[in-house]
């Protein structure tokens, strides 16, 4: 996992650094200097053209105009408060005009034909939330130092951040609590079928779907199978046969109303739920819901309709759920994250899944662009595998069967939600550019998981 750090704490990393402000910004000009070098492929005939600020992150990119000067390239730096709307005729423009702590505005010169390299982040990007002012300069990559911040991986902070390289000056930021996945994350977290394997060492139970969306349910119990559950039990309360589900899905009925009662009966050989895929909001598909996901022994994850009924608890969502014996992760958007706590989620959506993660004593899984992952004592795990791809109805749907088949395999809720979306991300990566639709993801999970 490669950490990320806010400003506010990348600053205390700095402070708390044995060596002299001099001696890491050489050792950040230097990284710059070689990202430079890289973009530009040699140093004979080279022209750059530095953007430095009167911060550290100006020094940096002075002290990389030094580097790149002693390597032959010819090299002029412009004061930020002074730049001119055009840039001089250039291979590459380094933007280091201001920092992770930028405040105020900022207009950036037009590059012309060159390409930018961004020093720590765009001048002009929020290093907390990825908001931009107007005159943001994108860059074709940004080297930024120790960790990762989380304006670099939020829209739309994320695009005009480019490629991403985090270079190692000798900061200690061993204490971050938030951490971006990566492929070998998964790899370790999710597990390899034993020799002896079968059908109930990893079990899930889909309670979903209603009249007219049958789809969510099936949708939720394919993704569970082909996230390797071993047994899927498929519940649509009110509704009896259904030839449309899954060939492989056991179907079990259940009745329109109190229906938690069989569930809690028949537990005892499954090892997770999910629960609240197109479920329905009626009161009595509401309170069953919240009785199921009280007094459920084993994980369960709640998506769709099941955080509505959360939501609409008379007691509050967290009286049905800091009570839990088993892991709780809930999936929300940022809607249904307005309705679990009563205001929008904000720029911040690190706090925001943080905050909701301890209010409620579960593993939230907040979707988006960015996914964010957070635990009750504020560890955060962070994914950007996915892409616009996923934005089609049913997405959220596979997401939760994914997850609840981890679950399922005793992968931790922490690790299964966050590895549940890698997956599922990449999953969507694997799919057509344009026409994706949920219902293509399920078949694609297979090949991924095969890639780990």
């Amino acid at each position: 996992m490669i950490p990320i750090v806010a400003p506010e704490e990348m600053r205390a990393v700095d402070a708390a650094a044995p060596e002299p402000a001099e001696v890491l910004i050489e050792r950040a000009g230097a990284a710059v200097a070689q990202a430079a070098l890289r973009m530009l492929g040699g140093t004979y005939g080279r022209r750059v053209v530095v953007l430095a600020g009167k911060g550290n992150n100006g020094a940096d990119g002075r002290a990389a105009a030094r580097r790149l000067a002693a390597r032959g390239v010819r090299v002029q730096v412009l004061e930020a408060d002074a730049v001119p709307a055009e840039v001089p005729d250039c291979d590459l423009v380094i933007d280091a005009a201001y920092g992770t702590g930028f405040h105020g505005d900022w207009w950036a010169p037009d590059p012309g034909r060159a390409r930018v390299l961004a020093v720590d982040i765009p001048s002009g990007v929020d290093g907390r939330t990825g908001a931009a002012v107007p005159g943001v300069l994108p860059a074709d990559r940004t080297v930024t130092f120790a960790a990762l911040k989380p304006g670099l991986l939020m829209p739309p902070g994320s695009v005009l951040a480019g490629a991403l390289e985090v270079a190692d000056i000798g900061l200690d930021v061993g204490a971050a609590r938030a951490h971006l996945v990566q492929q070998r994350d998964v790899a370790e977290w999710v597990p390899a079928r034993s020799t002896d394997a079968h059908k109930w060492r990893a079990a899930t139970w889909v309670v979903a779907g209603s009249g007219g969306m049958l789809g969510a349910a099936h949708l939720a119990a394919r993704s569970a199978q082909r996230a390797g559950a071993g047994m899927v039990r498929l519940s649509i309360p009110g509704i009896g046969n259904d030839p449309a589900a899954p060939t492989e899905v056991v179907v079990r009925p259940l009745p329109s109303t109190a229906w938690h009662r069989e569930v809690l009966d028949d537990l005892d050989r499954f090892h997770s739920l999910v629960v609240g895929p197109g479920l329905g909001r009626a009161d009595a598909t509401a309170a069953s819901v919240r009785a199921l996901v009280q007094a459920a022994p084993l994980p369960v994850v709640v998506d769709g309709d099941g955080l509505f009924a959360l939501a609409w608890n008379p007691e509050g969502a967290a009286a049905g759920l800091r009570g839990r014996e088993s892991a709780t992760v809930l999936t929300p958007h940022d809607g249904e994250y307005a309705l679990l706590r009563g205001v929008r989620v904000g720029r911040d959506r690190l706090e925001a899944a943080r905050y909701l993660a301890a209010e409620l004593d579960v593993v939230v899984l907040l979707k988006g662009p960015t996914t964010v992952v957070a635990e009750p004592g504020g560890d955060t795990l962070v994914v950007t595998a996915g892409d616009e791809r996923l934005a089609t109805a049913g997405s959220g749907d596979v997401l939760a069967g994914v997850v609840g088949a981890l679950l399922a395999a005793q992968v931790p809720a922490f690790e299964a939600a966050a590895a549940g979306a890698w997956l599922h991300g990449m999953a969507g990566r694997r799919g057509a550019s344009r026409g994706l639709v949920a219902g293509d993801l399920p078949d694609l999970l297979p090949l991924v998981l095969d890639d780990l």
